[in-house]
């Protein structure tokens, strides 16, 4: 299936906000920007950099704008959805269709591709250690391939695996977790693989 076939299979998905994704597709299309699925969700790149994505919630649909804390934002739009924990990322929340206003989205990735041209960017800030949790030692402590595989990815994909088990409350949910991904450590597979692009 082509990244533009998982986009429309995304928005015919999403009942509540079909046509409206759609529209605002279709503004984001007559861009610069390639059109590529990240993280389950259409996201619309230039020059290999992520700039905006698309997608729909229950209370909302909405543009999600990757280096969004620079741009000027003189419609007063944009805001941080994770107040505290993100540096970069800003949405642009809309609840019905005349709020699709295609003059203002187009001028914001106008801006949104002259901060890649220019090389700007917010880059992230890494301050969570690594905790693994004593399920996961023990584990990997007994599978040696497991724990050189483990050991050989990003400290992001061990921070993954180590949080999808600490995350469980109970321990057969942990020891569930766990069986599910020995096996995608030893082939050396991230946990959110799937969802990144190749």
């Amino acid at each position: 299936m082509s990244q533009s076939e998982i986009v429309d299979s995304y928005i015919a998905a999403a009942d509540q906000w079909s046509a409206e994704l759609a529209k605002v597709r279709g503004i984001l299309n007559s861009t610069e920007l390639n059109e590529e699925v990240k993280w389950g969700a259409p996201c619309y790149t230039f020059n290999g950099k992520n700039v905006v994505g698309l997608a729909g919630f229950k209370s909302y649909f909405g543009l999600w704008f990757h280096q969004g804390a620079l741009l000027k934002d003189d419609d007063g739009v944009l805001l941080n959805a994770q107040e505290g924990a993100t540096r970069a990322l800003r949405q642009w929340r809309m609840n019905s269709a005349r709020d699709i206003k295609a003059a203002v989205i187009k001028r914001y990735v106008r801006e949104a591709i002259e901060l890649v041209r220019d090389g700007k960017s917010i880059a992230p800030t890494r301050k969570k250690p690594l905790v693994v949790p004593p399920e996961l030692q023990q584990a990997l402590g007994k599978s040696k391939a497991a724990q050189e595989k483990f050991l050989a990815m990003t400290l992001g994909k061990q921070r993954e695996y180590a949080e999808y088990v600490s995350s469980a409350k109970q321990a057969a949910t942990k020891l569930r977790r766990l069986e599910k991904i020995l096996p995608l450590i030893v082939d050396g597979v991230g946990l959110n693989d799937k969802y990144r692009s190749s």
